[in-house]
C-alpha cells in the first residue's frame, strides 16, 4: 500500500513525520524531566540534547527503512500495521485527551551535586534505550507508518520526525530556565495534551483513509 502521490508532496511527508514524532515525544516522563534538569543546571546540555536528538533520529531511520523492507515483502502485513497504527493513534489521541482533563505538571529540581558529562551521558542512554516505549514508538509505529510512503520520500518523513526530536530537546534543555515556570503549570499541559489528543486523531484517520482507498 502506497499513499498516493497527490498528497504525497515532500512538504506533506516531512509535516507528517514532524506531527507524528511531536505527539509522542512531547509528554511528561523521565527523559524529558532528566533533559530539563539538566538545562536547569546548565550542566552538558549540548551533549545530552545531542545524544537524545541522535538516538531518536537513529532509531526512526532504523525503524522506517527495516519496516519497508519487510513490508515490501508483504503487502499483507502493510495493511495490518497501517491498520494497527492507527488504532494506536487513535488510542494514544484519547489517553492525552484524557490527560488534558486532569492537572500535571513536569518538575525537575536543579539539585546540588554536579555529575561529569560521561555520568550525564550515561543516565540519557539509560532514560532513552532502556525505555520499551521507545521502541514501539520509534522502530514499530514510527516505522511502519513511514514505511508507508513511496521509497523517494522516506527520507522526507524521516527528517521530519527527527527534526521534530531535535526540536523539543534542543527547546527542553537550552530553553529550560525560560520553559521551567511553563512546566509547572497544570493547565499548560492541559492545553498541549489537548492539540496532542486533536493530532493523533487526524493522523490515525490518516491512515485509515490510506488503508481503504488503497493509496
Amino acid at each position: 500500500m502506497m499513499i498516493s502521490p497527490a498528497a504525497s508532496l515532500p512538504l506533506s511527508v516531512f509535516l507528517q513525520g514532524l506531527a507524528l514524532s511531536l505527539g509522542l515525544i512531547v509528554a511528561i516522563g523521565a527523559q524529558n524531566a532528566f533533559v530539563l534538569r539538566q538545562g536547569l543546571r546548565r550542566e552538558h546540555v549540548g551533549s545530552v540534547v545531542l545524544f537524545c536528538a541522535m538516538a531518536d533520529a537513529l532509531l526512526i531511520s532504523a525503524g522506517v527503512m527495516g519496516m519497508a523492507r519487510a513490508l515490501g515483502e508483504s503487502p499483507g502485513l502493510a495493511r495490518a500495521l497501517a491498520l494497527a497504527g492507527a488504532v494506536f493513534l487513535a488510542a494514544y489521541g484519547w489517553q492525552a485527551l484524557q490527560r488534558a482533563r486532569r492537572s500535571q505538571q513536569l518538575l525537575a529540581t536543579e539539585g546540588r551535586a554536579g555529575i561529569s558529562r560521561g555520568a550525564a551521558l550515561a543516565q540519557a542512554m539509560a532514560f532513552t534505550l532502556l525505555n520499551p516505549h521507545v521502541y514501539l514508538d520509534t522502530l514499530l509505529l514510527v516505522g511502519s507508518i513511514g514505511a508507508q510512503q513511496p521509497a523517494a520520500l522516506r527520507g522526507w518523513f524521516i527528517a521530519g520526525a527527527s527534526c521534530a526530536s531535535l526540536f523539543w530537546f534542543v527547546l527542553l534543555g537550552f530553553g529550560a530556565r525560560w520553559l521551567a515556570p511553563w512546566f509547572a503549570r497544570p493547565r499548560a499541559w492541559q492545553v498541549l495534551d489537548a492539540l496532542i489528543g486533536m493530532t493523533m486523531f487526524m493522523l490515525s484517520a490518516l491512515l485509515v483513509r490510506h488503508v481503504i482507498t488503497g493509496f
